[in-house]
């Protein structure tokens, strides 16, 4: 295998982008909170809210003291709102069983609410410097590229992890650079459609290069489209509950424009059943 590290942190440590969780003293609570919201949204839309929810609630203890319903309002338009109530539930499980700390340990993380394995590990290695493998869908591409010459990586697996470790440095310090920087580069550099590989830093070492940028195909599950969907319709409703003055609406007058009325009645059904919203004397209110 290609050693790949030191071509990308030097690569990293002069084309890293600042961005506010790369800051030195940010803190573990900002970096778990930038991964529940970087989860499948784009930086540049991240960004704002991130520092507006920091803001807010500055430790899990202040979150945890909060409402639902507030956590799900700071959310406003950034998609996929039951984040805000796991990391609602994953603030008052910091405060409840580590004393207001956000754990380093990665199966202390794991057992959180809404933490999986990338969320977990990527707090330790960012957080707290520990050395871990962490890898993500950036990751994942260079990584199929430039050991596996494949133009994208196949569906998550195991494999991606132990990928990513054999090309991690020993030194702690610096594992972290490479994990930060293979992210990086795949995000700016390496990505999924019109890749600038003669910006790359491992345009010399890439097998996907050297094999001549064979199409070898694409079988990851494509994202169901989202105009018209039921996604959609549960934004429409959660923004309306959003919206009122009592983020509370009389169950017929929430989004009695909708165009289709099963599906209007289907996003709400799944709202209520994911916490998100509770029906009670009619009215369909934000959870309290």
């Amino acid at each position: 295998m290609p050693d790949l590290a030191p071509p990308l942190v030097e690569w990293y440590s002069a084309n890293a982008r600042d961005l506010p969780w790369r800051r030195p003293g940010f803190g573990a609570w900002g970096v778990l909170v930038s991964e529940f919201m970087l989860q499948q949204t784009p930086v540049t839309r991240v960004i704002p809210h991130l520092e507006a929810w920091l803001q807010r609630w500055p430790t899990p203890a202040d979150l945890a003291a909060a409402a639902p319903a507030d956590a799900v309002r700071q959310w406003a338009n950034l998609g996929y709102p039951r984040r805000a109530l796991w990391l609602h539930r994953a603030a008052m499980e910091i405060r409840d069983r580590h004393s207001g700390v956000v754990p380093r340990d990665v199966d202390a993380l794991l057992a959180l609410t809404g933490i999986g394995d990338y969320t977990a590990r990527a707090v330790a290695v960012f957080a707290y410097g520990d050395r871990h493998p962490v890898v993500d869908t950036n990751t994942r591409r260079v990584l199929a590229r430039a050991i596996d010459g494949r133009s994208q990586p196949g569906p998550p697996s195991r494999r991606d992890l132990e990928a990513m470790a054999a090309i991690l440095p020993h030194d702690r310090d610096t594992s972290a650079v490479v994990n930060a920087a293979a992210m990086e580069l795949g995000a700016t550099v390496c990505v999924a459609r019109a890749p600038r590989c003669d910006a790359c830093p491992l345009r010399d070492r890439c097998e996907w290069r050297a094999a001549g940028y064979p199409d070898t195909g694409d079988d990851r599950r494509k994202q169901a489209r989202y105009e018209g969907s039921d996604r959609q319709a549960r934004g429409a409703v959660l923004k309306s509950l959003r919206d009122a003055a009592t983020h509370a609406v009389p169950l017929a007058e929430v989004v009695a424009e909708w165009p289709d009325p099963l599906q209007r009645d289907r996003a709400i059904d799944s709202l209520i059943a994911d916490g998100l919203a509770e029906a009670s004397d009619g009215l369909l209110r934000l959870p309290r």
